[in-house]
C-alpha cells in the first residue's frame, strides 16, 4: 500500500510541478539591501573592494572550518539559509560590490534583474534571461562569487570565440574582485591550458573541456593532468548545452594508420535510383535496398548473393555504408566541403561543427562520394557523452534565454530547477500568426514578398533559415526580386560577429542558419547605433523564420532575436505542408487541409497540424534522449570506476605495491638494482597501459554489443535489460584482467635505472591521438526504430512498408 501511495504522489507531482516556479523573492529582497549601499561602495577605492571581495572569500573559508569542527564534534551543518555558502548579509554584499566593479571596469552597471540571476545562480539554477538582458555579465558575476566561496569554476560556452571573448571581456571586472581568470580554446598549448584550469575561472567551450579530460585519461605522469577535479560549471546556452548537445559524443581516437575509401562501393551506389533501387523512411534515418536495388547491386558486383553467410557480414555492410553516405548525408544540409575536407554542420546551430566526424567508415564513404582524401583512421580510446562530462560536476547552474520549454528534459536529467528571471524593460515585440502554405513553392513567394515588403520600408530583416541549401536558395530568390541581403551561414561563420553585428541597419536583410550559440545581440541601428532612433520609428527589427523547428525553443531562440531591451521589432513563421516536420511527424494530416488560390492554408485546423506535428518531434527527441542516457549512463559509472582506479595508480605506489605482491623476489632485486622510485615509475607505465588498454577493448565490445543488441527485442527480451545483462559481467573482468597483464608483463619485461620501454617489448601506445564529436549512432540506434511506435502513441500516424527491404543500417 505504502509503495501505491508514493507512487502515485510521484504521478501527481510530475503532472503538477512547475519547474519553473523557483521563488525570487528571497534574491529580490538581498539586491534591494545591496542598493541601500551603492553610494557607500561608490566612494571606495579599487583597493578597497579588492579588499572588501577578500574579506568574503576569507568569512566564507571560516565559516567552512567551524562547520568541519562541527561536523567533527558530532554537530549538523546549518541549514535554511537563503544561499548555500554566503548568508544574506554576504549576499547583499557581494552584489554591492560586484555592481560596482563591473561598472568600474567594464562600463557596464547590472540592473537589479541581472543581480537576481546572478543570486539564482549562485543557488544552482538554471536561469531563464531573455536576449540582450545580460546573461553574460550575470554568469561572469555568479563565477566570482563561487570563486570567492573556494570554488573552482568553469564556465562553458558553446563554441572557443564565445569562450574567448566572454573570458577577455569580463576579466577587468573579475581583477578587481580579486578573482582569476583563464580560457582554453582549440589552439592553447598543455602549459597554457594547466594555467587557465589554475585560474579560480576558466572559460571554455564544452567540447574542449571534454577533449582536455580524456586527454588527461592517457597521462603517465601526474604532473602532465591539466584539469582539475570537477566543483562548479556554468553552462551557457544550457538548453542547447544540456538537451541538444546531451547525447554527443566525444571521441579520443589514436593512430592505426590511413584511412581507405570504398571506392567500388561508391561507384555501385551511384548507380542506383530512388523508389526503384531503395527508399528511404519518412524520418530520412534509414535506407533500404528494394528487390529490384539487391538484384542491381548483387549484379553489379559479380552476381554475388548479398545475403548469404560469405557476404552477409561484410559485402552487404559495405553497401549499407556507401547507400547511407549517397542517399541521407545530403551537402549543404548535413555537410559541406571546404579546404579539401568534409566539415559536418551542427544542425542546432547551422555552424561548421570543426571537431566533429562520423564513424571512420562512413566519414570515408562520405569523402569518397566527393572525390577527395579520405582522413586518418584510427581506433577509440575513450569516449564520454556531453551529459556524462556536465554530471561529474556537484554543482551545476546555467543561463539561457529559452530554459522553460526545456524544463521536463532538465529537471529529468539534471534535476536543475529553473528561474525565470522578467526582463529589465517589458517586451514590446509583436510575434504574429504562422502563415501556412501547401507548397513550399507558395511558402517561398510569400517569405519573399514579405521581406520585400519590409526592406521597402527601411526596416531591418532577419531570415532564420534550416541549412545552408535553403539559405542560398532564398538569397538567390531575393536576388531575383532585387532585394540585396547578407548570407550568413556555415560556409562562412568565421565572419559572424560583423554580419550579426550590422543586422539591426537600415534596410539590411541578413539570410541567416541558425541563430542559437551566435552570441552577439542585434543592436537597432548597426553595430554603433547611430541609426537607431529612426529603426525604432520604423518598427524595429523584422524576424522572419522559413519554417517551424522541431523545437518550440529554437522558434523562441529566432523570435528572441527582436525587441531586445524593450526594443519594438515584430516576428513571423512561414511554413508549408511539405516541411520536413510535416513530412516526418504528420503527412496525414497535411493530406486533409485545405488551401485557397493562392497556396494558403486558413481555419483552426491548419495551425492544430503544425503545432500538433511539433509536438510530436519534442516528444520523439526527448524519448530518444531518454534511450540514449539509459545506455550511457552506465558506461558513465564503469568510466567512473575505471578513472578512480588510473587516479590511484597515476597518483601513488599502488602499481608497485602489486607488482611486490605478485613477484615478491624479482621486484626486491629491481628495488636493489635500480632503486625503488624507478621500479615504482616502471611499474606504474606497466600498469597504466593494460588499464587503457582492456578499457578500450572494452568500449569497442560495448560499441558492438550495442550495434546488434535491437535483435534481441525479435525474441520478446528488453534490448536494455540485456545490454546491462552483458556489459555488467564485462566490465567485472577488466581490473582483474588489467592487474593481471601488468603483473605478467613486470615479471618478463626489461626493467633497467632507465625505465621500461613499453614499445619494445610490444606495448606500443599510440603514435598520435586527436578528437573529435560524432553524430551518435548515425545507422540509427534501437531507439530510432522504436520511434515509429512512440510516434504512433504521440501522433496517431503510421509509416507503411515497402513489400520486401533490407535495412542498410542493421
Amino acid at each position: 500500500m505504502t509503495g501505491f501511495v508514493d507512487g502515485l504522489r510521484d504521478r501527481l507531482r510530475r503532472l503538477f510541478q512547475r519547474h519553473g516556479s523557483v521563488d525570487l523573492k528571497p534574491f529580490r529582497r538581498i539586491v534591494a539591501t545591496a542598493g541601500g549601499d551603492a553610494d557607500a561602495v561608490a566612494g571606495w577605492s579599487d583597493t578597497r573592494l579588492t579588499e572588501a571581495a577578500d574579506g568574503l572569500r576569507t568569512a566564507v573559508r571560516e565559516a567552512v572550518e567551524q562547520q568541519e569542527a562541527g561536523r567533527a564534534k558530532g554537530g549538523k551543518k546549518r541549514k535554511g539559509a537563503t544561499h548555500p555558502e554566503f548568508t544574506d548579509a554576504q549576499a547583499s554584499e557581494f552584489c554591492a560590490i560586484g555592481r560596482e566593479a563591473a561598472d568600474r571596469a567594464l562600463g557596464l552597471r547590472p540592473f537589479d534583474v541581472q543581480l537576481v540571476g546572478t543570486l539564482a545562480l549562485l543557488s544552482g539554477h538554471v536561469v531563464e534571461m531573455s536576449t540582450g538582458e545580460g546573461k553574460t555579465l550575470a554568469g561572469a558575476l555568479a563565477a566570482a562569487g563561487y570563486a570567492l566561496q573556494g570554488r573552482r569554476v568553469h564556465v562553458l560556452s558553446v563554441n572557443d570565440y564565445l569562450a574567448r571573448r566572454d573570458a577577455e571581456w569580463m576579466a577587468p571586472a573579475c581583477r578587481l574582485l580579486g578573482v582569476t581568470v583563464g580560457w582554453v580554446n582549440e589552439g592553447s598549448t598543455p602549459e597554457e591550458r594547466r594555467a587557465a584550469y589554475e585560474a579560480d575561472i576558466t572559460y571554455a567551450a564544452v567540447s574542449e573541456l571534454g577533449f582536455d579530460v580524456l586527454r588527461d585519461r592517457l597521462c603517465t605522469e601526474a604532473d602532465d593532468v591539466v584539469v582539475r577535479a570537477p566543483d562548479v560549471v556554468i553552462v551557457d546556452e544550457a538548453d542547447s548545452v544540456l538537451v541538444d548537445e546531451a547525447k554527443v559524443p566525444l571521441v579520443l581516437a589514436g593512430a592505426r594508420g590511413a584511412g581507405v575509401a570504398d571506392q567500388e562501393m561508391t561507384k555501385v551506389v551511384r548507380r542506383l535510383r530512388l523508389g526503384r533501387h531503395y527508399e528511404v523512411d519518412q524520418d530520412e534515418r534509414n535506407v533500404f535496398l528494394t528487390d529490384a536495388g539487391t538484384a542491381e547491386v548483387e549484379r553489379a558486383l559479380g552476381g554475388v548473393d548479398l545475403y548469404s553467410e560469405e557476404h552477409v557480414g561484410s559485402t552487404l555492410t559495405r553497401v549499407n555504408i556507401a547507400l547511407h553516405a549517397h542517399a541521407l548525408l545530403h551537402r549543404d544540409v548535413d555537410y559541406i566541403v571546404r579546404d579539401g575536407r568534409v566539415q559536418l554542420i551542427n544542425a542546432s546551430r547551422g555552424r561548421v561543427a570543426l571537431l566533429q566526424r562520423w564513424p571512420d567508415g562512413l566519414q570515408a564513404a562520405v569523402e569518397a562520394k566527393e572525390g577527395l582524401a579520405v582522413s586518418e583512421s584510427g581506433d577509440v580510446l575513450d569516449e564520454i557523452t556531453v551529459q556524462a562530462l556536465i554530471s561529474r560536476y556537484p554543482t551545476l547552474c546555467g543561463m539561457t534565454g529559452t530554459a522553460m520549454p526545456a524544463a521536463e528534459q532538465l529537471y529529468e536529467f539534471y534535476r536543475a530547477s529553473i528561474a525565470v528571471i522578467p526582463p529589465n524593460e517589458p517586451c514590446i515585440r509583436v510575434d504574429r500568426p504562422d502563415q501556412l502554405f501547401q507548397t513550399r513553392q507558395a511558402k517561398e513567394s510569400a517569405i519573399v514578398a514579405e521581406i520585400s515588403a519590409r526592406h521597402a520600408e527601411g526596416r531591418p530583416v532577419l531570415v532564420g533559415t534550416q541549412d545552408v541549401a535553403e539559405s542560398e536558395r532564398l538569397a538567390a530568390l531575393l536576388a531575383e526580386a532585387e532585394v540585396p541581403c547578407v548570407v550568413l551561414n556555415a560556409k562562412n561563420d568565421a565572419e559572424e560577429a560583423a554580419i550579426i553585428a550590422d543586422a539591426g541597419a537600415h534596410e539590411r536583410v541578413t539570410v541567416s542558419t541558425q541563430m542559437a550559440g551566435r552570441g552577439t545581440d542585434i543592436k537597432l541601428g548597426g553595430r554603433d547605433g547611430e541609426g537607431r532612433d529612426r529603426i525604432v520609428e520604423l518598427g524595429g527589427l523584422c524576424v522572419v523564420g522559413t519554417a517551424r523547428h522541431p523545437s518550440r525553443r529554437l522558434d523562441q531562440q529566432l523570435r528572441g532575436r527582436a525587441g531586445r531591451q524593450g526594443d519594438p521589432g515584430d516576428s513571423v513563421f512561414f511554413a508549408s505542408a511539405e516541411d520536413d516536420l510535416i513530412g516526418q511527424h504528420a503527412p496525414e494530416a497535411a493530406e486533409r487541409l485545405a488551401s485557397d488560390e493562392d497556396g494558403r492554408l486558413t481555419g483552426r485546423d491548419a495551425q492544430q497540424v503544425f503545432d500538433h506535428a511539433q509536438r510530436v518531434a519534442e516528444g520523439v527527441g526527448l524519448e530518444i534522449h531518454r534511450n540514449t542516457w539509459r545506455y550511457t549512463s552506465l558506461v558513465s559509472h564503469q568510466r567512473g570506476l575505471v578513472s578512480e582506479r588510473r587516479d590511484e595508480l597515476l597518483r601513488t605506489d599502488l602499481a608497485s605495491q602489486q607488482a611486490a605482491e605478485r613477484h615478491p623476489e624479482r621486484h626486491a632485486d629491481l628495488v636493489e638494482e635500480i632503486g625503488e622510485d624507478a621500479v615504482e615509475h616502471a611499474a606504474r607505465l606497466i600498469a597504466l597501459y593494460h588499464l587503457d588498454d582492456r578499457w578500450a577493448d572494452h568500449l569497442a565490445y560495448l560499441a558492438d554489443l550495442r550495434e546488434s543488441i535491437h535483435l534481441r527485442s525479435l525474441a520478446r527480451e528488453n534490448p536494455l535489460d540485456e545490454f546491462h545483462r552483458a556489459a555488467i559481467p564485462a566490465f567485472r573482468e577488466i581490473l582483474t584482467e588489467a592487474a593481471d597483464k601488468a603483473a605478467e608483463t613486470f615479471e618478463t619485461a626489461t626493467i633497467t635505472s632507465d625505465g621500461v620501454d613499453l614499445d619494445a617489448e610490444g606495448l606500443r601506445r599510440p603514435s598520435a591521438t586527436w578528437t573529435y564529436l560524432i553524430n551518435d549512432n548515425p545507422f540509427g540506434s534501437e531507439a530510432d526504430r522504436a520511434m515509429r511506435g512512440v510516434r504512433a502513441m504521440i501522433g496517431g500516424s503510421t509509416t507503411k512498408s515497402p513489400r520486401r527491404k533490407k535495412q542498410a543500417t542493421d
